[in-house]
Protein backbone atom coordinates (compact mmCIF):
# COMPACT_ATOMS: atom_id res chain seq x y z
CA UNK A 1 0.00 0.00 0.00
CA UNK A 2 1.36 3.60 -1.18
CA UNK A 3 0.02 4.42 2.08
CA UNK A 4 2.09 2.57 4.24
CA UNK A 5 5.46 3.38 1.89
CA UNK A 6 4.69 7.25 1.98
CA UNK A 7 4.26 8.58 5.57
CA UNK A 8 4.24 12.28 7.17
CA UNK A 9 3.35 13.77 4.27
CA UNK A 10 3.42 18.00 5.07
CA UNK A 11 2.71 21.09 3.28
CA UNK A 12 4.09 24.00 5.32
CA UNK A 13 3.17 27.36 4.02
CA UNK A 14 5.51 30.53 5.11
CA UNK A 15 3.16 32.92 6.53
CA UNK A 16 2.77 36.64 5.66
CA UNK A 17 1.05 38.32 8.40
CA UNK A 18 -0.11 37.56 12.18
CA UNK A 19 -3.61 36.18 10.18
CA UNK A 20 -2.09 33.97 7.95
CA UNK A 21 -4.14 35.15 5.17
CA UNK A 22 -2.98 36.51 1.44
CA UNK A 23 -4.13 38.05 -0.95
CA UNK A 24 -4.03 38.47 -4.66
CA UNK A 25 -0.33 39.19 -6.37
CA UNK A 26 1.25 37.83 -3.26
CA UNK A 27 3.95 35.23 -3.38
CA UNK A 28 3.22 32.07 -1.91
CA UNK A 29 6.02 29.72 -0.25
CA UNK A 30 6.51 26.86 1.83
CA UNK A 31 8.11 23.50 1.66
CA UNK A 32 6.47 20.02 0.57
CA UNK A 33 7.69 16.99 3.33
CA UNK A 34 6.94 13.25 3.15
CA UNK A 35 8.86 10.22 4.35
CA UNK A 36 9.34 7.30 2.15
CA UNK A 37 10.13 3.98 3.76
CA UNK A 38 11.39 2.18 0.73
CA UNK A 39 13.00 2.77 -3.11
CA UNK A 40 9.80 4.14 -4.42
CA UNK A 41 9.07 4.94 -8.63
CA UNK A 42 7.53 8.77 -8.26
CA UNK A 43 7.01 9.98 -12.11
CA UNK A 44 5.95 13.35 -11.28
CA UNK A 45 4.77 15.84 -8.25
CA UNK A 46 2.45 18.61 -9.25
CA UNK A 47 1.90 21.42 -7.48
CA UNK A 48 -1.91 23.27 -8.22
CA UNK A 49 -3.62 26.61 -6.81
CA UNK A 50 -6.87 26.89 -7.33
CA UNK A 51 -9.74 29.47 -6.19
CA UNK A 52 -13.48 28.62 -6.87
CA UNK A 53 -16.98 29.17 -5.49
CA UNK A 54 -19.68 26.88 -5.24
CA UNK A 55 -23.46 27.15 -4.08
CA UNK A 56 -26.03 24.12 -3.95
CA UNK A 57 -29.41 24.03 -2.55
CA UNK A 58 -32.95 22.25 -2.79
CA UNK A 59 -36.46 23.98 -3.11
CA UNK A 60 -39.70 22.02 -2.39
CA UNK A 61 -42.03 21.76 -5.85
CA UNK A 62 -45.18 23.46 -5.82
CA UNK A 63 -48.84 21.23 -6.70
CA UNK A 64 -50.15 18.19 -5.47
CA UNK A 65 -49.43 14.18 -5.37
CA UNK A 66 -46.13 13.15 -7.01
CA UNK A 67 -45.28 16.85 -7.96
CA UNK A 68 -45.40 18.07 -4.27
CA UNK A 69 -42.58 15.69 -3.26
CA UNK A 70 -40.85 16.33 -6.07
CA UNK A 71 -37.47 18.61 -4.84
CA UNK A 72 -35.84 20.68 -7.50
CA UNK A 73 -31.84 21.32 -6.85
CA UNK A 74 -29.61 24.74 -7.69
CA UNK A 75 -26.14 25.27 -7.82
CA UNK A 76 -23.96 27.02 -9.59
CA UNK A 77 -20.02 27.37 -9.87
CA UNK A 78 -17.23 29.72 -10.61
CA UNK A 79 -13.72 29.24 -10.98
CA UNK A 80 -11.19 32.27 -10.22
CA UNK A 81 -8.03 30.72 -11.27
CA UNK A 82 -6.39 27.15 -11.29
CA UNK A 83 -1.96 27.40 -11.63
CA UNK A 84 0.08 24.45 -11.78
CA UNK A 85 3.83 24.44 -11.13
CA UNK A 86 5.86 20.54 -11.60
CA UNK A 87 7.68 20.15 -8.15
CA UNK A 88 9.50 16.74 -9.53
CA UNK A 89 9.18 15.65 -13.32
CA UNK A 90 11.29 12.27 -13.86
CA UNK A 91 12.33 11.73 -17.23
CA UNK A 92 12.76 7.90 -16.50
CA UNK A 93 10.49 5.54 -15.09
CA UNK A 94 13.23 3.82 -13.67
CA UNK A 95 14.36 6.56 -11.19
CA UNK A 96 13.48 5.65 -7.75
CA UNK A 97 13.48 7.89 -4.79
CA UNK A 98 15.63 6.84 -1.58
CA UNK A 99 14.31 5.58 1.78
CA UNK A 100 14.52 8.38 3.84
CA UNK A 101 12.76 12.11 4.33
CA UNK A 102 12.48 14.26 1.05
CA UNK A 103 11.53 18.25 0.96
CA UNK A 104 10.61 20.26 -2.08
CA UNK A 105 10.15 23.88 -1.09
CA UNK A 106 7.84 25.39 -3.65
CA UNK A 107 6.57 28.98 -4.63
CA UNK A 108 3.75 30.56 -6.33
CA UNK A 109 3.04 33.74 -7.09
CA UNK A 110 -0.92 34.49 -6.79
CA UNK A 111 -2.53 36.01 -9.48
CA UNK A 112 -3.89 39.63 -9.67
CA UNK A 113 -6.98 40.30 -9.60
CA UNK A 114 -10.58 40.92 -7.93
CA UNK A 115 -11.13 37.83 -5.92
CA UNK A 116 -13.85 37.61 -2.94
CA UNK A 117 -12.27 36.57 0.31
CA UNK A 118 -12.86 33.25 1.75
CA UNK A 119 -16.03 32.10 3.02
CA UNK A 120 -17.92 29.05 4.25
CA UNK A 121 -21.68 29.39 4.32
CA UNK A 122 -25.16 27.95 4.85
CA UNK A 123 -25.27 27.17 0.80
CA UNK A 124 -22.38 28.14 -0.31
CA UNK A 125 -18.59 28.68 -0.44
CA UNK A 126 -15.22 30.63 -1.60
CA UNK A 127 -12.64 28.15 -0.70
CA UNK A 128 -8.53 28.15 -1.75
CA UNK A 129 -6.42 25.72 -1.98
CA UNK A 130 -3.31 24.26 -2.72
CA UNK A 131 -2.58 20.82 -3.39
CA UNK A 132 -0.21 18.08 -4.16
CA UNK A 133 -0.19 15.12 -6.64
CA UNK A 134 1.91 12.44 -6.45
CA UNK A 135 1.83 10.28 -9.59
CA UNK A 136 3.68 6.76 -9.83
CA UNK A 137 4.32 4.86 -12.98
CA UNK A 138 1.10 2.87 -13.71
CA UNK A 139 -0.74 3.60 -11.10
CA UNK A 140 -3.65 5.85 -9.50
CA UNK A 141 -2.46 9.66 -8.42
CA UNK A 142 -2.53 10.66 -4.83
CA UNK A 143 -3.98 14.05 -3.80
CA UNK A 144 -2.98 16.28 -0.93
CA UNK A 145 -5.26 19.07 -0.42
CA UNK A 146 -4.71 21.87 2.45
CA UNK A 147 -6.69 25.47 2.26
CA UNK A 148 -5.70 28.50 2.81
CA UNK A 149 -7.54 32.17 3.75
CA UNK A 150 -7.53 34.36 1.13
CA UNK A 151 -8.47 37.68 1.56
CA UNK A 152 -10.13 40.62 -0.50
CA UNK A 153 -8.38 44.11 0.47
CA UNK A 154 -11.31 46.71 0.47
CA UNK A 155 -9.39 50.51 1.28
CA UNK A 156 -11.09 51.23 4.54
CA UNK A 157 -9.75 55.02 4.05
CA UNK A 158 -11.72 55.65 0.99
CA UNK A 159 -14.41 58.96 1.57
CA UNK A 160 -17.13 57.18 1.37
CA UNK A 161 -15.85 54.18 4.07
CA UNK A 162 -14.86 56.95 6.72
CA UNK A 163 -17.46 59.48 6.21
CA UNK A 164 -20.02 59.71 9.06
CA UNK A 165 -23.44 57.88 8.77
CA UNK A 166 -26.81 59.56 10.42
CA UNK A 167 -30.43 58.32 10.39
CA UNK A 168 -33.33 59.33 12.02
CA UNK A 169 -37.23 58.12 12.46
CA UNK A 170 -40.18 58.86 13.99
CA UNK A 171 -43.94 57.68 15.02
CA UNK A 172 -46.52 57.98 17.08
CA UNK A 173 -48.80 55.66 18.80
CA UNK A 174 -53.02 55.91 18.40
CA UNK A 175 -55.70 54.45 20.21
CA UNK A 176 -59.64 55.23 18.80
CA UNK A 177 -59.30 58.65 18.44
CA UNK A 178 -56.20 59.47 20.40
CA UNK A 179 -52.70 60.14 19.38
CA UNK A 180 -49.44 59.98 21.37
CA UNK A 181 -46.92 62.83 21.61
CA UNK A 182 -44.08 61.72 18.62
CA UNK A 183 -41.77 58.39 19.49
CA UNK A 184 -38.47 59.94 17.90
CA UNK A 185 -35.05 59.21 17.35
CA UNK A 186 -31.76 60.48 15.86
CA UNK A 187 -28.39 58.15 15.72
CA UNK A 188 -24.83 58.23 14.13
CA UNK A 189 -22.22 56.17 13.41
CA UNK A 190 -18.80 57.25 12.70
CA UNK A 191 -17.99 55.45 9.70
CA UNK A 192 -18.97 52.76 7.77
CA UNK A 193 -16.02 50.41 7.93
CA UNK A 194 -14.77 48.16 10.61
CA UNK A 195 -12.70 45.38 11.58
CA UNK A 196 -13.52 42.36 13.06
CA UNK A 197 -13.33 42.28 17.09
CA UNK A 198 -13.87 46.65 17.00
CA UNK A 199 -16.56 48.10 18.64
CA UNK A 200 -18.71 50.48 17.24
CA UNK A 201 -19.71 53.51 18.79
CA UNK A 202 -23.21 54.31 18.37
CA UNK A 203 -24.15 57.59 19.30
CA UNK A 204 -28.65 57.88 19.76
CA UNK A 205 -30.50 60.41 20.73
CA UNK A 206 -34.36 59.09 21.73
CA UNK A 207 -37.39 60.91 22.74
CA UNK A 208 -40.60 59.16 24.15
CA UNK A 209 -43.39 61.47 24.09
CA UNK A 210 -46.04 58.78 24.42
CA UNK A 211 -47.63 57.16 27.83
CA UNK A 212 -45.35 53.87 27.24
CA UNK A 213 -42.13 52.97 28.41
CA UNK A 214 -39.71 52.57 25.36
CA UNK A 215 -36.68 50.35 24.98
CA UNK A 216 -33.45 50.71 22.92
CA UNK A 217 -31.35 47.89 21.52
CA UNK A 218 -28.71 47.50 19.03
CA UNK A 219 -28.09 44.45 17.05
CA UNK A 220 -25.24 43.75 14.26
CA UNK A 221 -26.45 41.34 11.58
CA UNK A 222 -25.27 39.41 8.56
CA UNK A 223 -27.13 38.47 5.19
CA UNK A 224 -25.86 35.61 2.97
CA UNK A 225 -27.09 35.71 -0.74
CA UNK A 226 -26.75 32.41 -2.93
CA UNK A 227 -27.28 32.92 -6.33
CA UNK A 228 -27.57 30.81 -9.52
CA UNK A 229 -25.96 31.92 -12.91
CA UNK A 230 -27.25 35.18 -13.89
CA UNK A 231 -29.17 35.08 -10.78
CA UNK A 232 -31.98 33.77 -12.28
CA UNK A 233 -32.84 31.58 -9.02
CA UNK A 234 -31.57 32.93 -5.08
CA UNK A 235 -31.96 32.06 -1.56
CA UNK A 236 -31.24 34.68 1.48
CA UNK A 237 -30.51 33.99 4.90
CA UNK A 238 -30.23 36.13 7.97
CA UNK A 239 -28.93 35.92 11.29
CA UNK A 240 -27.80 38.26 14.20
CA UNK A 241 -24.45 37.90 15.24
CA UNK A 242 -23.94 40.52 18.33
CA UNK A 243 -26.80 42.90 20.32
CA UNK A 244 -26.33 45.63 22.85
CA UNK A 245 -29.04 46.94 25.19
CA UNK A 246 -30.02 50.74 25.33
CA UNK A 247 -31.75 52.86 27.88
CA UNK A 248 -34.54 52.54 28.69
CA UNK A 249 -36.94 56.12 27.89
CA UNK A 250 -39.50 56.69 30.39
CA UNK A 251 -42.69 58.29 29.17
CA UNK A 252 -43.15 62.01 28.07
CA UNK A 253 -39.74 62.82 27.40
CA UNK A 254 -40.00 65.18 24.57
CA UNK A 255 -37.69 66.92 22.72
CA UNK A 256 -36.62 68.96 25.53
CA UNK A 257 -35.30 66.02 27.80
CA UNK A 258 -34.59 63.77 25.02
CA UNK A 259 -32.12 60.86 26.05
CA UNK A 260 -28.27 61.22 24.93
CA UNK A 261 -26.35 58.12 24.89
CA UNK A 262 -23.91 56.16 23.26
CA UNK A 263 -24.55 52.10 22.73
CA UNK A 264 -20.97 50.02 22.71
CA UNK A 265 -21.98 47.31 19.89
CA UNK A 266 -19.17 44.86 19.76
CA UNK A 267 -18.41 42.73 16.17
CA UNK A 268 -17.11 39.67 16.72
CA UNK A 269 -13.50 38.65 16.03
CA UNK A 270 -14.75 35.63 14.14
CA UNK A 271 -17.01 37.66 11.96
CA UNK A 272 -15.99 37.29 8.12
CA UNK A 273 -14.97 39.76 5.58
CA UNK A 274 -17.89 41.59 3.70
CA UNK A 275 -18.34 39.32 0.18
CA UNK A 276 -19.50 42.14 -2.41
CA UNK A 277 -17.16 40.90 -5.93
CA UNK A 278 -18.49 37.50 -6.26
CA UNK A 279 -21.53 36.90 -9.10
CA UNK A 280 -23.07 33.84 -6.70
CA UNK A 281 -22.19 34.63 -3.36
CA UNK A 282 -22.53 37.47 -1.41
CA UNK A 283 -22.38 38.25 2.10
CA UNK A 284 -23.48 42.02 4.00
CA UNK A 285 -23.89 43.95 7.15
CA UNK A 286 -26.22 45.68 9.09
CA UNK A 287 -26.42 47.73 12.19
CA UNK A 288 -29.88 47.57 13.08
CA UNK A 289 -31.13 50.10 15.94
CA UNK A 290 -34.30 49.97 17.47
CA UNK A 291 -37.00 51.65 20.03
CA UNK A 292 -39.29 48.96 21.25
CA UNK A 293 -42.87 50.16 22.99
CA UNK A 294 -44.71 47.48 24.24
CA UNK A 295 -48.09 46.50 21.72
CA UNK A 296 -46.60 48.31 19.15
CA UNK A 297 -43.98 47.91 15.90
CA UNK A 298 -40.40 48.85 16.80
CA UNK A 299 -38.92 52.40 15.20
CA UNK A 300 -36.17 51.45 13.77
CA UNK A 301 -32.94 52.90 11.83
CA UNK A 302 -30.43 50.78 9.40
CA UNK A 303 -26.96 51.39 8.83
CA UNK A 304 -25.60 49.05 6.06
CA UNK A 305 -21.53 48.92 6.73
CA UNK A 306 -18.68 47.05 5.21
CA UNK A 307 -16.29 43.79 7.17
CA UNK A 308 -13.16 44.45 6.32
CA UNK A 309 -9.67 43.49 6.80
CA UNK A 310 -7.88 46.13 7.84
CA UNK A 311 -8.55 48.90 10.34
CA UNK A 312 -9.19 52.53 8.47
CA UNK A 313 -6.75 55.51 9.57
CA UNK A 314 -8.27 58.04 11.29
CA UNK A 315 -6.59 61.12 12.39
CA UNK A 316 -6.05 62.29 15.89
CA UNK A 317 -8.23 65.53 16.58
CA UNK A 318 -6.76 68.70 16.48
CA UNK A 319 -5.35 70.44 19.40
Amino acid sequence: MFQQTLRNFSINLDALNERNTWTGGDLMTGRLTFDLTKDTKISSIVLTVRGKAHVHWSTSGGGGGRRRRRRRNHSAKLEFFNIKSALLQVTSVTTKLQPGTHVYPFSCQLPQGNFPSSFRGAHGQISYTLSVSVSRPWHLAKDFVTEFNFVHHIDANQSDMLAPLAGSNSMTLCCLWCASGPISMTVRLERKAFVPGETVKIACEFGNGSSRTATAKACLSQKQAFYTHNKISKIILSKQLAAAQGPTVKPRTDEDRAVTTDIMLGIPTSVAYTVSNCSILEVSYCITVSLGVKASPDLVVLFPIVICDTPPYVAPPPY
